[in-house]
């Protein structure tokens, strides 16, 4: 049995009044983020809506819709993606059985700390291109929380990214 081929997605919906357009195109854009496993990038949320719309109005629609929820959307990995707000981490950590006992860190964690003990200040940018992978948030922000990094000052560069230290190295800045 042959599959018919698929129905070109309408992203304009021009038969639709704006106000129901812009509700349609803030489902797909939730509904596709929701259903990713790993952030998504600004170039997908654009085949799913029409060139008039913009994704940055369409993206602050959706997180005031979610003011009262226990999970936001956030902007990681150069995409956006669903996340649970921190001040549900006990909540979580009590259903799943997670205890608070400090874990070994990964080799990709252990690889990032020591990157950042050796160049201190660096950016998260200049550990990717170091270490040959985008450094994710998530670990940039593990290691702050256990207190193995601070944030440093900020870079020079253009954009002034963060810059990470060892957490001994922003005591001894502080203390100068």
């Amino acid at each position: 049995m042959r599959r018919r081929p698929a129905e070109p997605l309408d992203v304009e919906l021009a038969d639709l009044p704006p106000e129901q357009r812009w509700r349609v195109w803030m489902g797909r854009v939730e509904a596709v983020i929701f259903a990713a496993a790993t952030p998504v990038d600004r170039a997908s949320l654009a085949r799913l809506v029409g060139q008039s719309c913009n994704l940055d109005l369409i993206i602050a629609d959706i997180r005031r819709e979610l003011g009262g929820r226990p999970y936001e959307l956030v902007a990681v990995a150069g995409g956006w993606q669903f996340r649970t707000r921190a001040a549900y981490a006990p909540i979580l950590q009590a259903a799943l059985g997670v205890d608070d006992q400090a874990r070994s860190l990964s080799r990709g964690e252990t690889l990032v700390l020591t990157a950042i003990a050796y160049l201190q200040p660096v950016t998260r940018g200049e550990l990717g291109r170091l270490i040959g992978r985008e450094v994710s948030r998530d670990t940039i922000g593990y290691l702050k929380a256990i207190g193995h990094i601070a944030a440093g000052p900020r870079s020079p560069e253009p954009g002034a990214p963060y810059t990470y230290v060892g957490s001994s190295q922003k005591t001894e800045n502080k203390a100068r």
